[in-house]
């Protein structure tokens, strides 16, 4: 049976154990291998598994995060795909503060337009039938100046009928803008009619930013270029505010996954400079929390290929005891298995891991979360491996002293039943359902209130939302390693056990290393 490690052991009683070096050769080799897996083809997956990790780091205020993006931007090489990427979400986001900086710049738009009919008739072509609301976009700027200039330009309209429209006709009827012929019109004002384009109709149109998604590649190098080839003071203002106001977490999602990994190193190495994990929490059941105390005590020769293992291992063990399964070298896989085998077989005894733990103490960092999560790790995949029947886990909560329940919620199956199921009969049966689970609701409670450690519990269904629930015995359990807080089935329990072990450990050791760390 595999021994979790959950209760913490006497410290002065976890001597020297011979076997701890074998151990640690283990870890380490086990290390090698899992490296071998990730570089082998699984590197992009392990950097947007650690970019998710960072994502979540909560201890930057808004102003670090705008420190820390805004070096990087302005870092050499010119970060222009970075730029481009922010700016696509500054568009998305709050697409008014960048048209209000392309409406002080309208003229330049000029050469937007000139030889491309398809932008053209998507600006100005919204005009307005007899019952609608009001010209729209372009079509209102162009309207409206025609108008107020019309001695200098209304020359310039073409008109699809047979005669062109006065002035006077098309002020009583507004709708007869629809016979216009758009794209040579705006052609006719690119050749002859220079000041609608720094007029205050076309820059009235462009403030809301609606433009912008005519070609965000467009405006997006143009937003570059201002950026970096003018160095505008406007532009890097709405920068520098999008940056205070984003979440870490959606800046994370959005940016680090186009830098180059020089560029991520950079970015690492910027954090270190702000990240302030609270020690007094050690809030090690977020992985981000962790990843925050490696930062902000390793130095900048420790290597990307070590945080990418350690995140690998400590806060994506499913993802990564599945890329492992996919290993198309079948000899390193079995090596693999050999190795975590060893490593749980030497660790059968429950005070096995504590001259592991005590080692710890006196190795740096990043070493020793390494070895802890390595550890966690090999439970998973073994949980994943032995455990494969409701007595074998159950087996395993009470030999490691873990209380649990039968959970109540019901693993949902859904079988693609047509709308025809929701008959007056299936409500029927649904109220009779929804009253015979409250009477067993009802008994269950009783039955925890005598034993708070087990509870069974039999077949049942329910029809609601046209789906078949079933919960038989292999369904799943509440823990009270989470205070009974989560149904966990036999799918997720591995990496939520290993999980939970690799936190018990930290909390262990940080509680004892604090004034070292």
């Amino acid at each position: 049976m595999v021994q979790l490690f959950l209760s913490e052991p006497t410290w002065s009683d976890a001597g020297h154990d011979e076997s701890v070096k074998e151990r640690i050769s283990l870890l380490n080799e086990l290390e090698s291998l899992i490296w071998s897996v990730l570089s082998s083809g699984g590197r992009s997956e392990a950097r947007l598994w650690l970019c998710n990790t960072l994502s979540g780091i909560s201890s930057l205020t808004p102003r670090h995060q705008r420190e820390v993006f805004l070096n990087l931007l302005r870092s050499k090489p010119l970060k222009r795909g970075l730029a481009a990427q922010l700016l696509q979400m500054i568009f998305e986001k709050q697409p008014h503060k960048a048209g209000t900086i392309i409406a002080k710049k309208s003229y330049m738009l000029e050469h937007f337009f000139k030889g491309n009919p398809r932008r053209i008739l998507q600006w100005f072509s919204n005009f307005a039938g007899s019952g609608g609301l009001g010209h729209r976009k372009g079509a209102k700027a162009l309207s409206q100046f025609a108008f107020v200039n019309r001695d200098i330009c209304w020359e310039e309209l073409e008109w699809k009928g047979k005669h062109g429209q006065s002035p006077a006709m098309v002020a009583t009827k507004p709708h007869y803008f629809l016979d216009l012929d758009v794209q040579q019109t705006v052609e006719n004002f690119i050749e002859n009619v220079p000041e609608f384009w720094s007029s205050n109709e076309f820059a009235e149109s462009l403030k809301d930013g609606e433009i912008l998604f005519i070609d965000t590649k467009f405006f997006g190098d143009f937003f570059v270029d201002l950026m970096y080839k003018e160095d505008s003071k406007e532009v890097w203002e709405v920068v520098t505010e999008f940056l205070m106001e984003e979440s870490f977490s959606s800046l994370c999602h959005h940016l680090l996954i186009i830098l180059e990994e020089q560029d991520f190193c950079i970015f690492l190495g910027l954090i270190r400079k702000f990240i302030n994990p609270k020690m007094v929490s050690m809030n090690f059941d977020n992985p981000s929390y962790w990843l925050e105390i490696i930062l902000s005590k390793c130095s900048d020769s420790e290597s990307i290929e070590q945080l990418l293992l350690l995140n690998a291992v400590t806060s994506q063990g499913r993802q990564l005891l599945q890329l492992v399964r996919e290993e198309e070298d079948q000899e390193e896989k079995v090596k693999i298995k050999d190795i975590v085998l060893q490593i749980c077989t030497c660790s059968s005894d429950a005070n096995s891991l504590a001259p592991i733990l005590k080692e710890c103490l006196n190795r740096k960092t990043m070493e020793s979360i390494t070895w802890l999560g390595l550890y966690s790790w090999s439970l998973h995949y073994r949980l994943s491996e032995e455990c494969q029947t409701p007595e074998s886990w159950e087996s395993l909560f009470i030999n490691n002293g873990i209380c649990f329940q039968k959970s109540d919620k019901y693993a949902m199956l859904n079988h693609g039943f047509s709308e025809e199921w929701g008959s007056d009969s299936d409500e029927r049966a649904l109220r009779v359902g929804r009253k015979k689970k409250e009477k067993r609701r009802k008994k269950r409670r009783r039955d925890l209130d005598r034993d708070d450690c087990y509870n069974d519990e039999l077949l049942d269904f329910d029809m609601s939302n046209n789906r078949i629930c079933l919960q038989s015995r292999a369904g799943s359990w509440l823990l009270s390693t989470d205070g009974y807080s989560t149904s966990w089935s036999s799918v997720d329990l591995p990496e939520h056990l290993s999980k939970h072990c690799f936190s018990t450990w930290m909390k262990w050791v940080f509680s004892r290393w604090r004034d070292v760390v």
